[in-house]
Formats: C-alpha cells, structure tokens, sequence
C-alpha cells in the first residue's frame, strides 16, 4: 500500500470491510492527485498501469506501441484532470474511459496520417471499443492462455512487468538479441489470437 495512503488509512482486519477501505483509498488517492501531489500520481501509475496497458492491448488488436501511446496519454490526463471518485470502480471506470476516449484518438490520426486507409479494418478495430471493460481483458486473458509458457512468460515479463529485454536474456541465459526475435514471435502471434477472438465473439 502507498505510503500516502497508509498514514491516512487505518489498517482494517475484517475482510468484510475492505471493499470500503479500498474506496476509502481511491478517494484519497484521486484527491490527491487533484492537489498535485506527485507520490499520489506514482501511487495511481504503480497500482493501474498493467490493467491499463492489458485494456489497451485489447483495443488496439494487439498493438503494443499504440497501447503504450495511449497509456501514456490517460496518465497524463489523470494528471491533469483526475479531481473526484465516489471509489475504486468509480476510478477505474473513469480510467477506463479516459482510454477508450485516447484510443479513438490515436487511431483517427494514424488514419490521417496514413495515405490509404481501409474502410473494413478501421470499423472492426474500433468495434472493440462498444465492448465492456470485462469483455475485453477476458479476451486478453483467453488470447494469453493459448500461448505455449515461453511466449506467455515472455509477454508478462515484458510488457506487464517491465523488464528489459537484457535481464530477460540473463534470466534465460540467452542473448539480448534472441529474446528479441522470440518476443517479436510472441508478439505476432498474441496479436493475431487477439483479433482472431474479438472477431468470433463481437
């Protein structure tokens, strides 16, 4: 817990009450955030960046560059106008907008500065975006079972929990340039399940 938040909290014991405790603390946190405090903006980066980033994957069909510009973009519209939350799903409801909100974005301009733009795909990859909240991290979380356990490691090392592709290859005694090749191999075929099941479930 953020050390923020656990000076104004009291440590609660029954299980009962921690849904209250964690709007409790989502309240503080985004009070906070309104008054500029940078250790509430760390906090929130630290407890949502990964669901974030897993939602934003989802969006962009498995596009991870364009998933971490959005990511990047909601953060930095927290900071800016993150001011009230009645609680925790209040918050990440209004994260998860704010998402969808800079996905639209991104990819209207990838389409402007693109010459030719195709009419399909840009209507299936912004289908994704009228789908719940749940609905697409339950893709993501289906896409990444069907990966073999390399390529799954991978991605969750990577992406979720930033590593750098050296400590990966000094976990797998590899070289840099090997976990390379087999992240972009992961990376190929996570986007590919990604739009292979948005299409047969949407």
């Amino acid at each position: 817990m953020p050390l923020l938040i656990r000076e104004q909290i009291p440590i609660v014991e029954a299980s009962s009450t921690q849904p209250a405790s964690a709007d409790a603390e989502a309240r503080l946190l985004a009070a906070a955030i309104a008054r500029g405090d940078e250790s509430a903006f760390r906090a929130l980066y630290d407890r949502y960046h990964q669901r974030l980033f897993r939602f934003a994957l989802v969006l962009g069909r498995g596009d991870e560059s364009l998933a971490q510009d959005v990511v990047q973009s909601v953060f930095v519209t927290a900071a800016r106008k993150l001011r009230r939350v009645d609680g925790e799903e209040h918050l990440w409801n209004w994260l998860a907008r704010v998402t969808r909100q800079q996905f639209t974005r991104a990819w209207r301009k990838r389409q402007q500065d693109t010459a030719l733009v195709y009419a399909e795909s840009l209507s299936d990859d912004c289908a994704a975006i009228a789908e719940p909240d749940s609905f697409l991290e339950e893709v993501l979380d289906g896409a990444l079972k069907m990966l073999d356990d390399e390529e799954r490691r991978l991605i969750q090392v990577f992406y979720f929990e930033r590593a750098s592709q050296k400590e990966i290859a000094e976990q797998m005694a590899i070289t840099p340039k090997a976990v390379s090749s087999r992240l972009e191999r992961a990376r190929e075929k996570l986007r590919s399940l990604i739009k292979r099941k948005l299409s047969h479930e949407t």
